[in-house]
Formats: C-alpha cells, sequence, structure tokens
C-alpha cells in the first residue's frame, strides 16, 4: 500500500514537471504592456533635407494618458470649404522641358506627378497660360497679326502654338487623372487690341472689348475639341503688374466692364459653364476684388477671385470672403527662387500656401511653374529668370525634385479634390490645417514655424496622439 503511494506522488510529480514544459496560450500568460497598433500615419519633409516626404515607422495611437504637451485639437463636425486640389502652372516652358525627357521616362514622370500609386503625389490642379506667359520661350497669342492689321473676326484665332507642347502633354496628364481641374489665365490680349501694340504692359482698347469676350469662347470651344476641359478662367494674370512680358494692365473697374458687359453673356450666349474668377493677383490689394464683386451685374457672372502672395498677407482672402462670403477664392501661383533655401522655403510657403491658403477659405493651393531647366528656363526675353520648377529637368534621363515637389505633395498626396476643410488649433509655433477626405480620413499639415523641437498633441474625439517636429519641418498626419 506504501509503495502504491510513493508511485501514485511520483507519477503525479512527472505530470506537472511535462506540464511546465508545454508552451503556455496567449491567455495563460498576458503580456502586462502589449505594443499598440499604430493608429496615425506620419510622413516627414526635414528641413534640413535628411528626410523628404518619408513615411514614419514610429507608432502612433489616441488614447488618454495625460502629459505636459500642447495640444493640437481637430473637429471634423466643424466644416469649412470644400477642396478642388493642389498643384502647379503648367507652363509652356514646363511642358516643353517635360517633353524632352525620353518617352519612358516622361511616362514615370507623369504617373509619379499625376497617378494614384503608392509612389505618386497625385496633383489635382494645373494652371495653364491661355497664349504665353513669361515663361514661354517666346511671347505669343492665339490670334497674332502683322503690325497695322486686326482680325475682328478671329478668323485666324489657332491653338497651334500650343499644339506641339502644352495640348499634347494635357492629354496625356488627363489619361492618367481625367478628373485633374485646369484653368487658364492669359498674360496678354492679342497686341492688335492693345493700345500700345505692345505685348508688354498697355491696356485693352474698350472697342476691342466684345471681340476679346469671343477669344475666350473660341479657346474654350476649341479646347474642348481637343478633349481638354477647362474650369475656369481669369481674365488677366497680375492685371496690375504691366512690366512683365507678356503683361496687360487692366483696372478693377475696367474688370468689372469686361465681365458684365462682354465675357459673362458671351460665355452665357455660347452655353459655357467654365468659372470666370476675377484678380489673380497679390494679397496686398483686396479691394480690387471686393470692387469688381461690389458691382451686382458683374458679381452674377462670378464664381471667386484668385490670388498670388509676392505682396501683402494671406489674410487678405478672408478679407474678400467677409464682404462676399458666397464667392469662392483660390491661392493661384507663388515661386521658390533659384537662390532659395530648401528649409526656409519649405517653412514659409507651407505656412502660407499650403496652410494660410486653406485656413483663409481658398478652395486650390498652386506653386508656380511645374518644371524648367537647369537655366531656370525658357523664358521670355524679360521673363522671369530665377523662377525654380518644381522639377528640373537635366537630360533626356534625369529630372531632381525641388523643393516646391515637396511643398505640394505634403497637400496633394493625401488630401483629394473634394476632401473639405475642418476646424483644427494653432498651438504655439505649431501652425496647422486639417481636412476630411471622402473615405472619411482626417488628415493634419502641420508645420513647426519656431527655431526649436516641439512636442505636441493631436487631439480627436477626446483621445490623443503625441508627436514631434523640429525646427522648420513638416509633418502630414493620416488617421
Amino acid at each position: 500500500m506504501k509503495t502504491n503511494k510513493i508511485i501514485f506522488a511520483l507519477t503525479f510529480m512527472l505530470m506537472g514537471i511535462l506540464s511546465s514544459c508545454q508552451p503556455s496560450s496567449p491567455d495563460d500568460n498576458p503580456d502586462p504592456d502589449p505594443q499598440p497598433e499604430n493608429e496615425v500615419d506620419f510622413w516627414l519633409t526635414k528641413a534640413d533635407q535628411t528626410k523628404k516626404l518619408e513615411k514614419q515607422s514610429t507608432i502612433m495611437a489616441f488614447g488618454t494618458n495625460s502629459n505636459i504637451y500642447p495640444f493640437v485639437e481637430v473637429y471634423d463636425s466643424q466644416v469649412f470649404q470644400t477642396v478642388d486640389g493642389f498643384g502647379y502652372s503648367l507652363t509652356g516652358g514646363s511642358a516643353e522641358v517635360i517633353n524632352s525627357l525620353s518617352t519612358p521616362k516622361k511616362a514615370l514622370l507623369l504617373q509619379e506627378l499625376f497617378g494614384t500609386q503608392s509612389t505618386s503625389i497625385s496633383i489635382s490642379y494645373l494652371r495653364i497660360s491661355l497664349g504665353a506667359s513669361d515663361l514661354n520661350a517666346t511671347p505669343f497669342t492665339y490670334d497674332d497679326m502683322p503690325a497695322g492689321q486686326t482680325d475682328i473676326n478671329l478668323t485666324q484665332f489657332s491653338l497651334n502654338p500650343d499644339m506641339t507642347h502644352v495640348i499634347p502633354l494635357l492629354k496625356e496628364i488627363l489619361l492618367i487623372n481625367p478628373q485633374i481641374k485646369i484653368m487658364a489665365s492669359p498674360w496678354s490680349a492679342p497686341t492688335w487690341m492693345k493700345d500700345n501694340g505692345s505685348f508688354v504692359g498697355g491696356s485693352l482698347k474698350p472697342e476691342y472689348y466684345s471681340v476679346y469676350a469671343q477669344y475666350f469662347v473660341k479657346y474654350i470651344q476649341q479646347m474642348q475639341v481637343q478633349g481638354i476641359p477647362i474650369d475656369a478662367i481669369t481674365p488677366q494674370n497680375e492685371p496690375l503688374h504691366p512690366g512683365n512680358n507678356p503683361s496687360m494692365l487692366m483696372s478693377a473697374t475696367q474688370q468689372a466692364d469686361f465681365i458684365k458687359n462682354h465675357l459673362g453673356p458671351a460665355f452665357q450666349t455660347a452655353g459655357i459653364t467654365t468659372k470666370i474668377v476675377i484678380y489673380d493677383h497679390n494679397c496686398d490689394n483686396p479691394e480690387y476684388p471686393i470692387t469688381v464683386l461690389n458691382d451686382a451685374t458683374a458679381k452674377a457672372f462670378i464664381d471667386g477671385s484668385a490670388f498670388h502672395l509676392y505682396a501683402g498677407d494671406i489674410s487678405a482672402l478672408s478679407t474678400v470672403h467677409n464682404a462676399h462670403p458666397t464667392k469662392n477664392l483660390y491661392f493661384t501661383e507663388q515661386y521658390t527662387a533659384s537662390s532659395g533655401q530648401f528649409g526656409g522655403d519649405l517653412t514659409w510657403h507651407i505656412k502660407n500656401v499650403i496652410i494660410g491658403s486653406m485656413r483663409n477659405w481658398s478652395k486650390n493651393a498652386l506653386e508656380w511653374n511645374l518644371a524648367n531647366n537647369g537655366s531656370f528656363g525658357p523664358h521670355t526675353d524679360g521673363g522671369c529668370t530665377t523662377c525654380k520648377g518644381a522639377i528640373t529637368v537635366n537630360s533626356s534621363e534625369n529630372f531632381t525634385r525641388n523643393v516646391s515637389y515637396y511643398i505640394i505633395a505634403h497637400a496633394s498626396k493625401f488630401v483629394p479634390a473634394g476632401s473639405v476643410r475642418i476646424a483644427s488649433n494653432i498651438s504655439g509655433n505649431i501652425n496647422t490645417v486639417a481636412f476630411k477626405t471622402p473615405t472619411g480620413k482626417k488628415v493634419l499639415i502641420a508645420v513647426n514655424i519656431g527655431n526649436t523641437s516641439e512636442i505636441f498633441n493631436i487631439k480627436f474625439n477626446d483621445k490623443w496622439a503625441t508627436t514631434s517636429l523640429q525646427a522648420g519641418d513638416v509633418g502630414t498626419y493620416i488617421w
């Protein structure tokens, strides 16, 4: 009997030892600190260029653990304007240098710029010149006549000057993104319509207002025949800067007259739905678009106003919005200079062009020229010699991405057309703007405009995730 008890005890001990050697299930030994799953994707560009639009591996998750850091709060219950897109001006020079790439290299670049792959930045808005801009090799319009001759019936009107580069490239882009929005802006009317007979400066003669209105009609109709829909036009690029080549002076009262008595009725008669967007110049003169919009007859034809920021403050857009809240706002041009520094340009343009324009009701944000060559050309005689494209085309097989590529990419890649701006606060040196995409994702773009690194919390629905940006750095956060 005693022997049986000993055997039983030994057997029980052996079973216990064997059992302890078996792997335990997750429920047997729970991890006291499970690793949280990532809830926020974080893309970073650093002012020192050590990271350029790189997705970070840092795990960010929303929680309620308290800390001492300030909050950037995002509220999707407060909705502002709908976004039309982010992009550049496809100047004639841009098209020329992009078309100089080999066929395979150009195809790769266009997919990167306009596609929807993980490696694309998904540009959704383009501005083009109606005729030549100063970033064409030479000035031209679509109805140039010998000195002393006119063409009041526009029988000589032709898109031929753009048939070599701009129009074929636009067709390739539209195959990649058929929904891309295109705005067209003239730098000058045909010289025979102007009081000085020159591409530089001068004003449109009153007797040609109706003819010039038909010039716009023909342009939109013939671009449509080419399969290129023009979503919006401005009557004149930089109407208060007559010193460029090409250029044309157009006062606010002249623009109101042109729209209400000529351009608006011409569009109406032709059944054209292309938007008319006024001004298209600097933020130092919000009185110009307000003056035009104060004309009730002109206002009925106008969709909104467009701005640049070579002078003034971006808050001018809100000044116009407050005066005429039913009309849209657009930000259509800002260049980065050949003499600029990557970090300084990155911080300033994100703060003003992307965040600033969007926080002041703009429906789009556009940098200036999409591409140029290593000599900052092509450009007209007297045109901009220091405007640096988002892309520098170095040879048929090589191109370089410049600072404005990353400025736009931080928005265009993550905020598609149809997104809406939602509320977010600015916390100290962390400037922000937030969006809700058509699929319901939330996007926060943030830049540290200070001189030191800052840690902060992104708060949403009473939970927060902690992150940091060093001085001058830009982050886009998606959840």
